[in-house]
């Protein structure tokens, strides 16, 4: 059965992830303990070994080789790899949850399209979704073990009630090599065109919505099949167990805590002095990183076939039996079974605001959100919110405005892609921006000097290179 833990982190507070780590189902421990009590004896061993059974000559050469594997795995990519793989199972991992299918938006379109209150219409929906129900079981039970184990034979499907006895002869003398989970979609097509010639399904549209219902339906069963069949390429797979089992291998050897080079402890210099100045029994360090890395592993070992019986693996038996139970309730017992269409309570008002509990009052006082920019403040001079032409009339001469940079580079002649305050305030010559004059006038009279705060000369008064 999947772990949820949802409500527990319903809210941020303090220690909320940590009261996660006293779990055992599901848990990192569960998956790992064996490896981690495996990689710790061995480590104990060797330990053992290069403190009480080797002579000093021995332990020289031990050394010198424990040194040289510190270093050796350190040469291997390991967060790279094993993050990218991770990251790609988990990916596929919830795609493979999207693709099960779920007959909602079916039986929705049965029941609002398919008519007949008689036993005819009503045998007619029921059987039509019990087929999208059959194809479901049918391709579940290709991927998933735990359907298998349930329904083990097509004997024990016919006993469940998805399948008739003649429907199983009918699917069992149709002789093909691959897989049949399609067939009850065909036979759901053709039920349905059928009952559009007898008038169950009153126009083509209805009958064309049905169909595309359908179709969403069966593409999600195919790639469901398809996810089983194409898994993530062996390669790969291969060549991060390696990489991880390497890195732990030489972490055997190399994190063992062994005297230092000849020369490295008057010095204080040598690759690994660490390693021979502190002598410690038990290599947290290394033992932190295992459980980390080779949970990584795990993590991705567990999620790479989400439909075995891992504790969070899907749950695809609860998963059928609560579509057939939903959608034969939708498109038998619910159809045309309304209740009586009333006035609500807010008929009369015009923003209507439902009611809050004790527990949730100060929640209405908060203000809506309309926009990030709703409370800026704006400038209170009314001339900076009157509107003017933006663009030039095609007719006036070009700029000639310069900038002093510029001029230095481009000569005295060179155009400016830029106006100065002063030339934009002031008119020389022929008219250049006759929106400003324009909204100048309207305000009455040339603006006060005080208003604009020239940044630059302008280009006449450039400096001399």
């Amino acid at each position: 059965m999947t772990v949820s833990y949802t409500l527990k982190v319903a809210e941020a507070r303090f220690g909320a992830f940590s009261g996660l780590l006293l779990r055992w189902r599901g848990s990192i421990y569960k998956l790992l303990y064996k490896e981690f009590l495996l990689f710790g004896a061995l480590y104990a061993v060797l330990s053992i070994t290069y403190r009480l059974l080797l002579t000093q000559e021995q332990k020289h050469i031990y050394a010198q080789v424990a040194r040289y594997c510190n270093r050796s795995a350190d040469l291997i990519p390991l967060s790279f790899v094993l993050g990218f793989y991770v990251t790609l199972v988990v990916n596929r991992w919830w795609s493979q949850y999207t693709s099960i299918p779920l007959p909602d938006q079916l039986m929705c379109v049965i029941s609002a399209c398919v008519h007949g209150v008689d036993q005819s219409g009503r045998l007619l929906r029921r059987t039509l979704i019990r087929y999208a129900n059959l194809a479901s079981v049918l391709v579940l039970r290709s991927v998933s073990t735990r359907v298998l184990k349930r329904f083990p034979t097509m004997e024990h499907v016919v006993d469940a009630g998805f399948m008739s006895q003649e429907e199983r002869k009918k699917f069992e003398s149709l002789k093909s090599d691959f897989n049949k989970y399609w067939v009850p979609c065909v036979w759901f097509t053709n039920l349905a065109a059928q009952a559009r010639r007898d008038g169950r399904i009153r126009d083509d549209i209805a009958l064309c919505l049905i169909l595309e219902e359908l179709n969403k339906y069966r593409a999600k069963c195919s790639m469901l099949f398809h996810y089983d069949w194409i898994s993530i390429p062996l390669v790969y797979t291969q060549v991060v167990t390696i990489a991880v089992y390497s890195f732990f291998a030489l972490s055997l050897v190399g994190r063992q805590f062994v005297e230092p080079e000849t020369g490295a402890a008057e010095s204080g210099k040598g690759p690994s002095p660490a390693l021979g100045d502190l002598d410690m029994f038990v290599p947290l360090t290394t033992l932190l990183q295992f459980f980390f890395y080779a949970g990584w592993l795990k993590v991705a070992e567990q999620l790479i076939n989400p439909f075995g019986e891992d504790d969070d693996d899907f749950e695809t038996n609860q998963l059928i039996d609560r579509n057939l139970q939903v959608s034969l309730l939708s498109v038998d017992d619910m159809y045309q079974n309304l209740p009586p269409a009333e006035k609500d309570q807010y008929w009369d008002e015009a923003q209507p605001q439902p009611p809050y509990t004790v527990a949730t009052a100060a929640e209405s006082l908060r203000p809506s959100f309309l926009g990030s920019t709703f409370n800026l403040r704006m400038s209170d001079d009314p001339e900076q919110c009157l509107q003017v032409e933006a663009s030039p009339r095609s007719d006036l001469p070009a700029p000639s405005t310069q900038t002093p940079l510029l001029g230095r580079f481009l000569g005295t002649g060179a155009l400016s892609p830029a106006v100065s305050l002063r030339n934009f305030g002031r008119a020389r010559g022929a008219p250049r921006t006759p929106h400003v004059l324009r909204l100048r006038t309207e305000l009455g009279g040339e603006e006060p000097a005080s208003r604009i705060d020239e940044a630059e000369e302008s280009g006449d008064e450039a400096l001399e290179p």
